[in-house]
C-alpha cells in the first residue's frame, strides 16, 4: 500500500527541490557580491590611504588638544586660546625634533670614538678579563676581533643611514603643516559636527549613532589616559635609574622617553638607543645595565604586564584582548596598527556587548529556557520571585 504523502490540515506542502537550490544559489551569489563590494571598497581606500592617515592623525591631534583649548578659553578669547595651544604644540614638537637630531648625531659620534678607544690598546686591557673568560669557552682572539670589526662597521653604516632619515623627517614638514591646519578645523568645527550627529541624524538610527559616538569617545579617551599613565611610569623609572647610574642628561632622556612613548614601536627604540648611547662614556658595565633595564622596562614591564592591565581599567578591555590587539595590530599594520588597535578593539567590544544585551532583551524566552535547563540540572537554585527584563539587564 502506497504511503500517504498528502500534507495534514494546517501544514504547508513541502517546497520543491528546485526551489531550495534556487534559494541557495541566491544566498551564495549575495555573499559573493558582498565580498566583491567589500574588496572594491578596501581597494579604493588603499588608493587614498595617505590622505586618510593624515585626516585621522589630524582628528586625533585635535582630540588631544581640545581640552587644553577649553581650559585656555576660560581666560582668553577662543581664537587666542587656539592659537596659543597650537603654538605650544609646535614649539614642543620642534624642540623635541631638534634635540633628538642634535643629541643623536653627537652621541653617535662620541660613541664611535669611545668604541674605537674601547677596542684599542687601552681598551683591551680593560676587556682582558672578559676576553680570558670567552677563551675558556672556545672563542678565540681572531673571532673577537672579527666581531669587533663587524660592530664598528654596523655603527658606521647606522651613522651613514642616519642623515637620510633625518632629512626625510624634515622633508615631511609640509605634511606636518597640513596636519596642524586640519586639526585646527577639527577643533573649531568638531563640537558642531558632534551636536549635528546627535540631534540631526535619522530618528530610526539616532540611538545607534549616539551609542557609537559615546563608545568612540570613551575608548579613545580611555586609551590616551592609559597611554599617559604608562608614559609617566616609564619616564619616572628611566630618570631614577639613569640618575643612580650617573648617566648624563638623565632628566632630558626621561622627558624624551615620555614624549616618544606616544609613538608606538619606533618611539621606544629611539628612546632606548639614545639612552644606551648616553651611557657609553660611563663604561661598558653601565651600558650593559642600561640595555638590560631598557629591555626589561619597555618589553616586559610596560609592554606585557602594565599595558594590558591599564587598558583593561581605562577602556574596559580584558588584558588578553588588549595584548592580542596590540600584537595583531602591530604585526598587520605596523606603527599605525599598534597605535589604533586598542581603541578599535574597545569599540568592537562595546558593540558586541551591546548587541548581545539587546538580543537578550528582545528574546527573553531563549535565555529563560537556558536558565530553566540549568536549574533543572541543579546548577543554580530556583529564584523565589520572577526577575523582570530590566532587573536582569
Amino acid at each position: 500500500m502506497a504511503a500517504d504523502t498528502t500534507p495534514a490540515r494546517g501544514e504547508s506542502p513541502p517546497a520543491p527541490a528546485h526551489y531550495n537550490w534556487t534559494r541557495r544559489l541566491i544566498i551564495a551569489l549575495t555573499v559573493i557580491a558582498f565580498i566583491v563590494i567589500a574588496g572594491f571598497v578596501f581597494y579604493a581606500l588603499s588608493l587614498i590611504s595617505n590622505a586618510l592617515i593624515v585626516l585621522l592623525i589630524s582628528a586625533l591631534l585635535a582630540y588631544m588638544i581640545y581640552p587644553f583649548t577649553q581650559f585656555l578659553r576660560r581666560f582668553m578669547p577662543a581664537a587666542l586660546a587656539i592659537t596659543l595651544a597650537y603654538l605650544v604644540v609646535v614649539l614642543l614638537l620642534g624642540g623635541v625634533l631638534y634635540f633628538v637630531a642634535d643629541s643623536l648625531i653627537r652621541q653617535v659620534i662620541s660613541s664611535l670614538q669611545a668604541l674605537q678607544t674601547l677596542f684599542g690598546p687601552q681598551g683591551n686591557k680593560q676587556l682582558q678579563p672578559i676576553i680570558d673568560l670567552l677563551e675558556r669557552f672556545g672563542i678565540t682572539q681572531q673571532q673577537i676581533n672579527a666581531y669587533r670589526d663587524q660592530v664598528l662597521a654596523q655603527l658606521q653604516g647606522f651613522v651613514t643611514g642616519l642623515i637620510p632619515f633625518l632629512s626625510g623627517l624634515f622633508s615631511n614638514f609640509i605634511t606636518l603643516i597640513i596636519i596642524l591646519t586640519l586639526s585646527v578645523y577639527f577643533v573649531l568645527d568638531g563640537p558642531r559636527i558632534i551636536r549635528w550627529l546627535h540631534n540631526k541624524s535619522p530618528r530610526a538610527q539616532r540611538e545607534e549613532v549616539n551609542f557609537l559616538l559615546h563608545t568612540l569617545d570613551r575608548s579613545v579617551g580611555g586609551y590616551f589616559r592609559g597611554l599617559l599613565l604608562l608614559a609617566a611610569i616609564g619616564a619616572v623609572s628611566t630618570g631614577i635609574v639613569l640618575t643612580l647610574l650617573h648617566v648624563p642628561y638623565a632628566a632630558l632622556l626621561s622627558l624624551l622617553f615620555f614624549l616618544l612613548f606616544f609613538i608606538p614601536m619606533i618611539g621606544g627604540y629611539i628612546s632606548g638607543i639614545l639612552t644606551v648611547l648616553a651611557a657609553i662614556p660611563q663604561g661598558w658595565v653601565t651600558v650593559l645595565i642600561v640595555i638590560a633595564f631598557t629591555i626589561l622596562l619597555q618589553q616586559i614591564v610596560l609592554g606585557q604586564i602594565l599595558a594590558p592591565r591599564v587598558y583593561s581599567q581605562s577602556i574596559g578591555l580584558h588584558p588578553i584582548v588588549a595584548l592580542f590587539a596590540l600584537l595583531a595590530g602591530s604585526q598587520l599594520f605596523g606603527v599605525l596598527g599598534g597605535f589604533f588597535s586598542v581603541p578599535i578593539a574597545g569599540v568592537l567590544q562595546e558593540v558586541v556587548v551591546s548587541t548581545w544585551k539587546r538580543w537578550e532583551d528582545q528574546h527573553p524566552d531563549q535565555f529563560d529556557e537556558q536558565k530553566s535547563i540549568a536549574q533543572q540540572a541543579g546548577a543554580v537554585p530556583e529564584p523565589a520571585t520572577p526577575v523582570s527584563n530590566t532587573e536582569r539587564s
